[in-house]
């Protein structure tokens, strides 16, 4: 097996020429963190993109900035900081859960899977703060999609094609995101002792409520107990949880109002600034199933209202625990003892509860390549999906078969 680090975009347009010339597949490697997600790839050699580093344009008062994809998320979060500025989408941090502490996330990975967190129910997804991007199709032919503002796109937004294409349709060499002000104060109201249908309820009251909600989950008495957040692991019971962010006054405002309109839900308490983004972080990040490790780890994207009844169905066919996130529309869940790592009890359980998509984050490689990771695809949706594979990167030379086979 080859490793090409190729320097600059024109030489990844080089080396990809060459692969889709003697049908070589490649690897497409930034960071390495995310690499056990998705179907075990049979590939001759990697493409190690991470020379393609740093921060490019960074303009504070115009919320954009520009960077190569391989530039460390740590590195463009810690200049952010400096201007008291976030990425809104919140993106996810899975290297505990994927055993890959020692690998670095990039910016490009991250917007290539399309990874956001828990404020995602407020701010959106990560491609919806992808403004544009340089990146080299699977001919080896470097092209350019939007820009650095906000409204720039006529015809094909192709930003929201490659966010979530996990690297199977072309490589990312720069990219250009949309910034926020980080918010001033954050508090958690946290509901004890709600069942998971009552706490959806309660979750989706608050979201319909004028509060701005920016976080809404639901941890099992089971899973809280792992938090280590003290509020959250000694409450004795499920907690129910309600984020808030905002200037100091409206925080307070707003979390006193939610208080008073779920006052006949539960007990209460609230937690500060502190608590608030230790125990976002652990919700983000599915810190409560790192351990232990042998269990299958699954993220089901579902209807809120129906998450509490996909969680029971598969408690009732496996050996399943879950937790919440999204006001109850994304349900994590970790299965133990399985053949199939839960496969078939997943799919049958979303199916069953008004369908929805689910992705087998963790599970050993044998497993992975054995079963669907992601949600299987209907037959024009196949065939859809194998033309833009074909229109993009015809020698099927960039990660194929990472997310479907042949694709």
């Amino acid at each position: 097996m080859a490793v090409f680090r190729p320097a600059d975009a024109r030489q990844v347009g080089e080396i990809i020429a060459w692969a889709a010339g003697e049908e070589q597949p490649l690897e497409l490697l930034g960071g390495g963190s995310k690499r056990g997600i998705g179907r075990p790839m049979q590939v001759e050699h990697v493409l190690d993109l991470s020379a393609l580093s740093g921060i490019g344009d960074y303009e504070p008062a115009e919320l954009v900035l520009t960077a190569a994809a391989a530039t460390p998320l740590a590195e463009i979060e810690a200049a952010l900081a400096a201007s008291r500025q976030v990425l809104s989408f919140e993106p996810t941090d899975w290297r505990a859960l994927l055993g890959s502490e020692a690998s670095a996330q990039t910016i490009g990975g991250v917007l290539s899977c399309n990874l956001a967190g828990p404020r995602r129910i407020r701010s959106g997804a990560a491609r919806d703060h992808f403004l544009g991007f340089q990146g080299v199709n699977g001919r080896g032919e470097i092209y350019k999609s939007g820009g650095r503002v906000v409204k720039n796109v006529t015809g094909y937004d192709l930003c929201k094609l490659i966010a979530g294409a996990y690297g199977t349709l072309c490589v990312l060499t720069e990219i250009s995101i949309k910034v926020l002000p980080k918010a001033e104060t954050s508090r958690s109201l946290l509901v004890l002792g709600l069942d998971d249908a009552a706490a959806v309820r309660a979750l989706a009251e608050a979201l319909n409520s004028p509060h701005e909600v920016s976080g809404a989950a639901h941890l099992p008495a089971a899973v809280a107990r792992r938090s280590a957040v003290a509020a959250v692991a000694g409450a004795g019971a499920a907690v129910t949880a309600l984020r808030i962010e905002g200037p100091e006054p409206s925080t307070a405002y707003r979390v006193e109002n939610l208080v008073n309109l779920l006052s006949g839900a539960g007990p209460t308490d609230i937690l500060d600034e502190a608590g608030s983004e230790m125990l976002w972080r652990e919700v983000r990040d599915a810190g409560f199933f790192v351990e232990p490790r042998e269990r299958a780890v699954w993220r089901l994207s579902v209807t809120p209202s129906s998450g509490p009844a996909v969680a029971a169905d598969l408690a009732a066919r496996a050996e399943a625990e879950s937790y919440f996130d999204w006001g109850g529309g994304l349900v994590w869940v970790a299965i133990s003892d399985s053949p199939d790592a839960g496969a078939a009890a997943v799919r049958m359980a979303v199916a069953t509860h008004g369908g929805g998509h689910a992705l087998l984050l963790r599970a050993p490689e044998s497993l992975r390549a054995a079963v669907d990771v992601f949600e299987p695809l209907a037959g024009p949706l196949a065939a859809l999906s194998a033309r833009v594979k074909e229109s993009f990167d015809p020698r099927r030379v960039l990660n194929p078969g990472r997310m479907y086979a042949g694709i």
